[in-house]
């Protein structure tokens, strides 16, 4: 199971589903933007707007006709994640959010399923293996998740694509050496390297007892950590508006910008979100809008720090729509 279908987990599906992998699953909600294709080189420009697990099921029967993939639309969650993952034998975990790290981490642990882990940050990755044979957690190396304000993601630090494509390779490594037996497994053992320098180093880190004794998962993974903003295309936006939908329409630009075009809904300028909160429903789905998309993201991350969850960023912008 290959939880996310971004930048880490377009190169660890190519290189399973070419290696012969039968059965293989994918979990995401999002769709492909034209800024994934820069390093999620499985889609496409033909590909933009198009769920990714549906794009990468597709592209990948086609690279081995051999093989079974199955997609599931949803993000993982506290609700879903034990029912999933309990189907699938060996977990990758190609998020870039710690929620769900954590999460899955811990339904990993409880299930017993080992779990390959990658993660990057600007010209760094990491690989390690938890929870195989009994080994080391997420937990044990990672013991609780970062301050809010020193998580970022790759559209605030950048990232190079040649950087996922071989933390993602790494990845599928691992669970090709566990498949086969053979090798030696990177549990209890952190793999880090810079690409700038092609330095590479292995770090241990011992098992601590009480982080395999979990029994159930926690309610508030989403509130420990930043997590990913839903996102919506100009043509979804269209056809719910045209099927009347109940929803809401932010707009966050400025005054002016909003008197020269708009497509409706409330005006509230960035600068002001905060303060006018209380104008906006937690019960309906709220979708915020600016010109190109970045600060209606920054918006749509304040709505969901003040515990709203119907939150949606309209990709880029009134622009291209």
């Amino acid at each position: 199971m290959i939880i996310g279908c971004g930048g880490l987990g377009c190169p660890v599906l190519q290189y399973l589903a070419a290696a012969g992998i039968g059965n293989l699953g994918i979990i995401d909600d999002d769709i492909v933007e034209m800024s994934n294709l820069q390093r999620q080189i499985l889609f496409s420009n033909e590909d933009i707007g198009k769920y990714k697990v549906t794009a990468a099921k597709k592209k990948l029967e086609k690279y081995n006709p051999f093989i079974t993939v199955t997609g599931i639309g949803e993000r993982i969650s506290v609700s879903n994640a034990l029912d999933i993952i309990k189907q699938f034998q060996i977990i990758l975990d190609c998020t870039d959010n710690f929620s769900t790290r954590y999460l899955v981490n811990d339904a990993c642990v409880i299930l017993d399923k080992p779990l390959v882990s990658g993660s990057i940050y600007k010209f760094e990755g990491q690989v390690s293996v938890f929870n195989y044979l009994m080994g080391p957690t997420y937990r044990c190396l990672y013991p609780n998740p970062p301050q809010e304000e020193y998580v970022k993601d790759c559209s605030e630090t950048g990232v190079l694509g040649t950087l996922t494509g071989l933390t993602g390779t790494l990845m599928a490594n691992e669970a090709i050496k566990i498949i086969t037996g053979i090798g030696e497994v990177l549990s209890g053992k952190l793999l880090t390297f810079d690409i700038l320098t092609a330095h590479f180093q292995t770090f241990e880190y011992n098992l601590v007892q009480k982080n395999r004794e979990i029994t159930m998962l926690s309610s508030d993974y989403n509130t420990s950590c930043n997590t990913e903003i839903k996102q919506i295309t100009s043509q979804e936006l269209k056809e719910k508006l045209l099927h009347k939908e109940n929803l809401q329409i932010i707009d966050v630009r400025e005054p002016d910008e909003f008197l020269e075009r708009n497509i409706g809904g409330l005006l509230i300028p960035l600068g002001q979100l905060e303060n006018n909160l209380d104008k906006i429903s937690k019960d309906i789905p709220s979708i915020m809008v600016c010109r190109s998309g970045i600060r209606s993201m920054h918006a749509a991350k304040i709505l969901q720090k003040n515990n709203y969850n119907k939150v949606y960023n309209l990709i880029g912008g009134l622009i291209d729509y």
